[in-house]
């Protein structure tokens, strides 16, 4: 039978696990959940929705749930729709002005590249809203593999270009669309065509006005974007 010492070793033990889950804020202590996205895009978006400050993990920063919201634990939202929504990534936290890191996501579960219900409008969505942010010209849209990404509600990155990604880019090419709503099905006829049954997406514009869609077989978030800042 356990001793005294033993006993007491357990229940400080259970003590601290308890305190510290009351410590730690909820989007921190959650981190390795694969539904924090679909989380906060059920339940923080929509501020004047019942219980809402109840509900949601991290509140809008535009709600009414916390006077000085922080960056990490509150939510800013930059477009919606009734489909789909834009929202500020966490990478920006503590980043310089002018650093640009934005995630667009249907308001719906859906899990990522691979689902079957993965809408074709939300590209056009993430462009729209990139727009406001950063040049044309410089935009990339990024969806990240399957076996890559940490959450399972799908979210399109809306980055910055590297200076060097369209010469290196060349190569991944998969085709061009003249609207955004034929990406889905230009990537996946590329992938068949390679024998790739889980890739990564971008998106950019090219001069002559029409989009270039670039699939990989590995995330091309940090070899072709500005995706974090050095705060």
């Amino acid at each position: 039978m356990p001793g005294l010492a033993d006993t007491r070793l357990k229940a400080l033990v259970l003590g601290l696990s308890v305190l510290l889950g009351w410590i730690i804020p909820g989007p921190v202590a959650a981190q390795s959940r694969r539904d924090i996205l679909l989380d906060i895009v059920s339940n923080c978006v929509e501020p004047k929705a019942a219980n809402y400050c109840s509900l949601c993990r991290a509140p809008r920063s535009d709600s009414a749930c916390a006077a000085t919201p922080e960056c990490r634990s509150s939510t800013e939202v930059w477009a919606m729709s009734e489909r789909y929504t834009a929202i500020r990534d966490i990478k920006m936290c503590g980043c310089p002005a002018g650093f640009v890191h934005g995630l667009a996501l249907p308001r719906q579960p859906v899990r990522g590249v691979e689902d079957p219900a993965r809408p074709e409008g939300i590209w056009q969505f993430a462009w729209d809203t990139a727009v406001t942010r950063i040049e044309a010209e410089s935009i990339a849209l990024v969806v990240n593999p399957r076996r890559q990404r940490s959450q399972d509600q799908l979210h399109v990155h809306l980055l910055r270009l590297r200076k060097d990604a369209r010469a290196r880019l060349t190569e991944h090419v998969a085709g061009y669309v003249r609207q955004l709503d034929q990406v889905w099905t230009s990537a996946a006829r590329a992938a068949a065509a390679k024998g790739l049954d889980d890739y990564g997406v971008l998106v950019m514009q090219r001069p002559q006005e029409d989009f270039m869609v670039v699939i990989t077989a590995d995330s091309p978030e940090a070899p072709f974007t500005e995706w974090r800042c050095d705060p």
